[in-house]
């Protein structure tokens, strides 16, 4: 697994799908990548506004300044939507670290290959700022601002899954499946 690097977005505990991508914005197509780009564009669009400190997405961009997600607990809860993970890959989300998943976000995540769910024993929203420079690489998370690091749980089975870019391409290229 390459390292992935860049600026942290923290949000907390129980971030479900309509936080993630509201079901108003479930109508652009993915098979066009200039519609698709929309999906970024409103990524985390349901939060309450209250709530942030620093939007995830300025203005009327479709990727985000942030590279990885730091949460708490419950990731990507709510309804089974495969445009949860979609839209934060979209928006340039490349990893989301969690103390706990949905298991429905946590397999659309992993079977689409948008993006990689690792999990951590850490309450790394109380350790982590959004703005903090990242670095993931393997299990260890480094926080480069702090300079203080953090061990992630395995990938496991899933890595490989990943690494091909979705449960279709790693049937295909283990000839589970033809094309």
């Amino acid at each position: 697994m390459d390292k992935i690097r860049g600026k942290a977005y923290v949000v907390g505990d129980n971030i479900d799908t309509d936080q993630i991508i509201p079901a108003i914005h479930l109508v652009y197509r993915t098979d066009i990548e200039e519609e698709s780009k929309n999906y970024g564009k409103y990524a985390m669009s349901g939060m309450d506004p209250k709530t942030i400190e620093v939007p995830f997405i300025e203005g009327d961009r479709y990727e985000s300044d942030y590279t990885v997600m730091i949460s708490g607990k419950n990731f990507g809860c709510g309804s089974s939507r495969e445009h949860a993970p979609l839209s934060l890959d979209k928006a340039g989300i490349k990893a989301v670290v969690a103390e706990s998943y949905a298991r429905i976000f946590y397999r659309n995540s992993v079977d689409g290959g948008f993006l990689i769910p690792y999990e951590t024993k850490d309450r790394l929203v109380d350790e982590i700022n959004t703005g903090d420079e990242i670095e993931i690489s393997g299990n260890i998370l480094k926080n480069i601002t702090t300079n203080k690091e953090y061990i992630l749980g395995e990938l496991g089975d899933i890595e490989g899954i990943i690494t091909a870019g979705g449960i279709f391409n790693y049937a295909v290229e283990n000839g589970f499946i033809t094309k």
